[in-house]
Formats: structure tokens, sequence, C-alpha cells
């Protein structure tokens, strides 16, 4: 049997090789955080450039961008927010039940026992709610800085990007190649902007036909909620079936024939085809894309799918078109 021998560079190799998966695993939520940070870069960068295209300071086009941003999402969640909670109150009361009698002469040691374990399950429940809003706030605050100095030093990005490569056009080679990566990114954002619309009008059509109250604020839900890929449809009907179940059964069985239809609709016809003319990614590939991303990271990982298989693609891109020049 011929002997295989291992030199010591193979070894070292592997070592290093190890140590950077584990520091990648120690790190991935900040590598995350990071990369969403840059795709919101790519979105409003095309519009700070505009507005200094305008003679506005850079971080004044920045800001007022910001301001931008957080008007619409407030002018949604100030749209669908309170009729979905006034809709609520009135399902409750239509489907609230009388309670037996439950003085507190009837009560013995056990069941207080049990209803104080309970209360403090409750409060345990409530102080990992209170730490999760917390530690999301936290991640939004830390996202929109990173963003902001992303835009602030995107004319230098090439310069640090540029180190990376050794040949003698590294310059030239940096900036093509965010330039690419801004351009997919960029045309993924408006893909899906594009199918937020799409989506929303849908149920809101269907809303409208069917007769539910307050079509508008459920179909905006229904837009909002196509961001995030296959649970996004899903937890967008819940209101819609309860305020059907409101008025009749038979309508909120209408309501959840429609969303299961719009919800086909999406996933094999709408958001491949717009995928493929807004980013140039292929049906097939987003559907596998967004299948792979939900297995590995849930969430999350559908929603980031996408986005991350662009930007795989435009260095493979780079380094093979550089490779054959």
């Amino acid at each position: 049997m011929e002997k295989v021998e291992i030199s010591h560079r193979t070894i070292i190799f592997a070592i290093l090789f190890l140590i950077g998966l584990w520091f990648i695993y120690k790190v991935i939520a900040v590598i995350v955080l990071f990369f969403v940070a840059f795709v919101l870069m790519t979105a409003l960068n095309p519009l700070v450039d505009r507005m200094q295209r305008w003679r506005l300071p850079r971080p004044l086009g920045i800001f007022i961008a910001y301001i931008l941003v957080i008007g619409i999402v407030s002018f949604v969640i100030g749209s669908v927010i309170p009729p979905l909670i006034e809709q609520s109150s009135v399902l409750a009361k239509d489907l609230a039940l009388p309670l037996p009698d439950m003085s507190l002469f009837q009560l013995d040691v056990n069941t207080i026992n049990n209803q104080l374990e309970a209360l403090s399950r409750n409060f345990v429940g409530a102080l990992h709610i209170v730490l999760g809003a917390a530690s999301n706030i936290l991640a939004i605050f830390t996202i929109g800085v990173m963003t902001f100095y992303l835009l602030m030093e995107r004319a230098n990005l090439k310069n640090y990007l540029k180190l990376v490569f050794i040949d003698h056009d590294s310059e030239e080679r940096a900036e093509q190649l965010i330039d690419n990566i801004e351009k997919k990114l960029g045309g993924w954002v408006r893909g899906q902007i594009a199918l937020m619309f799409i989506v929303g009008i849908m149920c809101y059509l269907g809303l409208r036909i069917l007769g539910v109250s307050f079509a508008l604020p459920l179909a905006m839900v229904a837009g909002l909620l196509e961001f995030i890929p296959n649970i996004g449809p899903t937890l967008s009907a819940v209101p819609a079936i309860l305020v059907g179940l409101s008025i009749s059964p038979a309508l909120a069985l209408g309501v959840l024939f429609l969303y299961i239809a719009v919800q086909q609709l999406e996933n094999n016809i709408i958001v491949p085809q717009v995928m493929r003319h807004a980013a140039g990614i292929h049906p097939l590939v987003t559907i596998i894309a967004l299948m792979v991303g939900f297995t590995l990271g849930g969430v999350g990982g559908a929603v980031l799918a996408v986005p991350m298989y662009l930007v795989i693609e435009v260095v493979i891109k780079d380094i093979y078109n550089h490779r054959k020049s």
C-alpha cells in the first residue's frame, strides 16, 4: 500500500480553515447584521446620490432618506394597526363566552398555588418577551447606524476592497465588483417592492369582492409580510380570516381560499418571474434558493437567501472573468 504523506503546510492550512469556520460561526450574527445593512445601503444609495446631485450634502441626503423611510413605515403602521385592533375587539366580544362563578371561597390551597405558579411562569414569559423586544430594537438601531456609515463611505468602498486584489487594475476591478453587487441587490429590492404592491393589490381586490371589512389595511398587511417568504403570506391570512369570522364562518372560509390562491400564484409564478426581470435570476434558482435558505436558517435564511445568492454569483463571475482574461 502506498504511503500518503501530509505536508506541514497542509496541516497548517487545515487548522487555519477550521479556526476560520469556528470564528465565522461565532460572529455569524454580526455578519448577518452587516449584510442586511449592506443591502439597505444598495437600496438607499441611488436616492442619496440623486439628492447629492441636487447639491445637497451627503449627510443631509442620508438624513432625508431615513426620514422618508421612517415616515412611510409610520404611515403604514398607523393605517393598519388601529382598524385591526378595533375589529379584534369586535370579534372578541362576538366570541365571548360566559365564565363560571369563581368566588374566592371556592378556591382551595392547591388552586391558589397553581395560580401563583402560573403567574410566575407568565412573569418569566413576559420578561423573555421584553428582553427579546429590546434585543430586536438594538439590532434595528445597529443596522441603521451601519447603513448610515456604509452610505457615507460608499465612494471609498473600492479603496477597502482593492486591498483584496493584487493585480495592477485592482481599483477598477473593485469598483466594477461593487457596482455589479449594488446593481443586483438594488434590482432585488425593487423586485421585493413590486411583489409587495402586486400581492397587496390582489388581496385588496379579493377582499373587496368578498365584502370583507377593512380590506385596505388587511391588504397592506399582506403586502408588507410578502417580504417574509413562505411564512409571511400565511401570517397575513390570520387577521383577514378573523375579520371574516366576525361576520360569518362562510366568509372566513372564502377569505381562506382567497389567501391560498394568492400564495400559490405568488410562490409558483409571481415571485420567480418578478425576480427574473428585476434581478436577472432564473425562476428555478429563486425557488431553490428560498427552499435552501428556509431549511438552513428558517425565516431569516429565506429572507436573505436570494440576496446572498446574488452576491455569491457576482463574486464568482468576477473571479472567473479575471482568470479568463
